[in-house]
């Protein structure tokens, strides 16, 4: 067991079908393709043989649900946007991975399971991920899921687990984070030529933070996020909680070679295609005022595994 895991790549994309289902019907969705087709040909020629997927818009409500099925097969349909069309899907999961992730959840004070049924319906943005970056099963992947409630220290906790799995089985990993960066859309149907980013103060923030994923500095974003978050109109699913989740799988530092792909609207909210490649040199550590942990034991003592 290799004491660091192999992570060779990541990434940050979008969750909204469009430039699965419907590409040709904007320029920006289109241009966003164009990024997923990219980032689709460096992990094929990366050598991974891990695909980890961190999904805000699979929401679990108690603990993280970890998807073990080995072949799952659905068609799915997107809630908001169903008239885009179906998404039929067969993949390929890595269930040893996903069962070893749970049980470095467990270890380390988390409640997590996996999940393993017939018909489980995959979540839209994973959906979309898979498809564009993976489109022939070449790479088992694994997803995990976003709890609605976890805090920072949870979040942590989860990455590191994700991180002592791959190193005991030895994975070469690429981690995928599927998320908004602004997510205020527009509430009545628009003309796929007319779609633009809600707001200007949206727009700013984007951009602000595409900057720090351009420099590599993805444990800056991590600790910031709660800034980030007071200044822009996201639900915390899609704001803070995958760029802490991301920075603790990654390894917690901002040793990057960053790169925005493609930045555009997708209904008002904010789509990007970033990769981040682990350098041995970068922004460097800093001295952050956020904690680290090691170990989850609960909210505010809220949580007291001696209680019945």
């Amino acid at each position: 067991m290799s004491e660091e895991p192999d992570i060779v790549l990541g990434f940050y994309v979008p969750p909204h079908p469009h430039p699965l289902l419907a590409h040709e019907q904007n320029e920006g969705w289109g241009r966003l393709r164009e990024a997923f087709d990219t980032c689709r040909q460096r992990i094929e020629e990366s050598g991974a043989d891990l695909m980890l997927i961190y999904s805000t818009v699979w929401p679990s409500i108690v603990g993280h649900q970890i998807q073990a099925h080995p072949k799952p097969v659905f068609t799915h349909v997107d809630d908001d946007f169903h008239f885009l069309g179906s998404m039929p899907y067969e993949f390929s999961m890595d269930s040893e991975y996903a069962e070893k992730f749970k049980d470095a959840c467990e270890a380390r004070g988390l409640h997590a399971r996996t999940v393993a049924y017939d018909g489980f319906p995959i979540d839209t943005g994973s959906v979309v991920a898979l498809k564009l970056l993976n489109p022939d099963n070449r790479i088992p992947a694994c997803i995990v899921s976003s709890n609605v409630y976890s805090n920072r220290a949870e979040q942590i906790v989860l990455g590191k687990a994700a991180r002592d799995a791959m190193s005991e089985l030895g994975k070469k990993v690429v981690v995928v984070v599927v998320a908004s960066l602004s997510n205020r859309m527009f509430t009545e149907h628009i003309d796929p030529a007319d779609d633009r980013i809600h707001s200007a103060k949206d727009d700013e923030w984007n951009r602000k933070i595409l900057e720090f994923f351009a420099d590599g500095r993805l444990e800056d974003i991590s600790q910031l996020s709660r800034d980030i978050h007071g200044q822009i109109r996201v639900n915390k699913v899609v704001a803070y909680k995958p760029a802490w989740w991301m920075a603790a799988t990654m390894g917690q530092h901002n040793n990057y070679t960053g790169e925005v792909l493609a930045y555009e609207a997708l209904h008002g909210a904010g789509g990007a295609v970033i990769q981040l490649t682990p350098a041995k040199g970068g922004v460097g550590d800093k001295e952050f005022d956020e904690d680290d942990v090691e170990y989850y034991h609960g909210d505010r003592s809220v949580l007291d595994k001696g209680m019945l």
